[in-house]
């Protein structure tokens, strides 16, 4: 059965400073290399094809972690930055607290988790899902249709996306939708490429 894994980075400098990061390209924290060494434990058994990455620093060094500790160094890996988080316009950088005390909790809350909404000069989730999906459908989704093992490590936002097609949920649902960092989501699909269960390790 095909097995797609979705693994969102460990927890970057930014996300531990609360800070919007988007494509700033900061590290890992200790806490994020933690986190990706636990992935890489919860993954072990699991024997992969091909493996997918943004561009990002957090993304890469989270996937080189996992592949190390399960023994797959010598994985083919592509990085695109179709898999790269959110761009956050003019909020990258900011506090996310000093940013809700100065647009207000509501306004920061839509910035960050509705559809269609985007930040001052920034990307909108349907914006990210624009560049993710057309990725998706001619570079990884091939893959899932000849049966095999992948693995992806990207961002909240860009797997937020990628799950809303998945799982073909409305722009609604999708506002709920949180991926925590460093846990896998495993997913397997029938011989004809759909969708048949979903579960985190």
């Amino acid at each position: 059965m095909t097995k797609l894994v979705l693994v969102r980075h460990g927890e970057s400098q930014w996300n531990l400073e609360n800070r919007f990061t988007g494509w700033v390209d900061v590290p890992l924290s200790a806490k994020g290399l933690e986190e990706a060494k636990s992935s890489g434990e919860k993954l072990k058994g699991y024997t992969f094809d091909r493996g997918f990455t943004s561009v990002l620093q957090r993304a890469i060094r989270t996937l080189d972690i996992i592949l190390d500790i399960t023994g797959q160094k010598d994985l083919p890996i592509q990085q695109n930055q179709a898999l790269n988080e959110r761009h956050y316009g003019d909020l990258q950088g900011l506090n996310k607290a000093e940013t809700a005390k100065k647009y207000g909790d509501a306004q920061v809350k839509i910035w960050r988790r509705s559809f269609d909404v985007q930040p001052p000069n920034g990307e909108s989730l349907k914006d990210t899902l624009a560049r993710v999906l057309p990725y998706w459908e001619s570079t990884i989704y091939p893959h899932v249709l000849k049966g095999e093992r992948l693995i992806i490590v990207a961002h909240g936002n860009s797997l937020r996306s990628l799950v809303m097609h998945l799982d073909n949920l409305t722009r609604e649902q999708v506002i709920e939708l949180n991926i925590p960092t460093g846990v896998p989501l495993v997913y397997e699909f029938d011989p004809q490429g759909k969708p048949i269960s979903h579960s985190y390790l």
